[in-house]
């Protein structure tokens, strides 16, 4: 297979658009989509996000609660990569090829929407939270809806009908491009998002939670792969220009979903299967410092302290209460 570059990529503008846009070298910078100034009109609501979210990290600054560096940059790091991969060559590109088109989808809906829930902190949503009607929405973030929800979507815009509807649309790609970071975010939330989970969703319920998760991807990836049917005809002239058959983009575009899928779910597998032992070590040591201590501690509220990074606090509350006449036992809530 042979994927040969046009010498001179240009993007295929409406004729009112023609000679817009800065050129670097032989690529022309993307400053609209096929449909119009659509990309960057995209951009718009991640710049009012970004705004609301600065403006909240200073307020929580300046009343001595600042969010960890770590978590604002791994924010930026997802509304960039959400901006690299809708007004780039990326998004031009993916307008051409069904393999370039995936990597975009993954970008957005995947590694941006992880990058922007890591970002995200119980004291920063706190307005949103509080808000009706999104304080009614809370139990989205469950994994028992989240993870349903994040698969209907994502199989529902690979539905060739649907599929072919977002492209070059510019109402219909809007809505696919917000569904998958809103699903994306969702899916996530379970595991890194600030809210509070099920007791029962420990490291090890993650585990499972992240192979249902990778293993739902790579059913599309393989009937990507090995499919002989062309699924997504309106890539046809576009793969011609590149030199590159229907069925090859097709099932490139299955490798790439795979490879990213295979890459990110081992990183996360190895991740919580480290974090399921901690949490394991973390809980006996909580109930070994209560039974040494003269204090009933019951196991459910010790597991419930691990979970929610409580373990500190428990453990002063063991010493501050061990050995005294009447010491109130450990078994309530945290």
């Amino acid at each position: 297979m042979a994927l040969t570059a046009r010498p001179s990529y240009q993007r295929r503008r409406p004729a009112g658009l023609r000679g817009a846009g800065a050129t670097l070298g032989a690529v022309t910078l993307p400053i609209a989509h096929a449909s119009g100034i659509f990309g960057p009109l995209e951009l718009l609501p991640m710049l009012i996000v970004a705004g609301l979210y600065a403006k909240r990290s200073m307020t929580l600054a300046e009343r001595g609660r600042p969010l960890p560096l770590w978590r604002q940059i791994c924010f930026a790091a997802g509304l960039l990569t959400i901006a690299a991969a809708l007004v780039t060559p990326i998004s031009d590109v993916a307008e051409d090829l069904v393999l370039v088109h995936m990597i975009e989808h993954l970008m957005i809906g995947d590694i941006a929407s992880l990058l922007i829930v890591l970002g995200l902190t119980g004291p920063l949503l706190q307005p949103v939270l509080a808000t009706k009607p999104f304080d009614k929405l809370r139990f989205l973030a469950h994994p028992a809806v989240a993870l349903p929800l994040w698969i209907v979507n994502f199989y529902a815009w690979h539905i060739p009908p649907l599929y072919d509807a977002a492209y070059g649309g510019a109402a219909v790609h809007a809505l696919e491009h917000a569904t998958f970071i809103f699903f994306g975010c969702l899916m996530w939330m379970p595991i890194f998002g600030p809210l509070p989970k099920p007791a029962w969703f420990t490291a090890g319920w993650k585990v499972v939670y992240v192979i249902v998760v990778r293993f739902s991807g790579f059913i599309l990836g393989n009937v990507l792969m090995w499919s002989n049917t062309v699924l997504y005809d309106v890539y046809a002239k576009g793969e011609a220009s590149w030199n590159i058959t229907p069925l090859a983009d097709q099932s490139v575009a299955g490798v790439v979903m795979m490879v990213e899928g295979t890459v990110g779910g081992l990183a996360l597998i190895s991740w919580f299967f480290f974090q399921a032992a901690r949490e394991g070590i973390e809980k006996q040591r909580l109930l070994d410092l209560a039974w040494e201590r003269g204090v009933e501690l019951d196991p459910a509220r010790a597991q419930r302290a691990v979970a929610a990074g409580q373990v500190a606090r428990l453990e002063r509350q063991l010493i501050g209460s061990g050995g005294e006449p009447g010491a109130p036992s450990a078994t309530g809530s945290t």
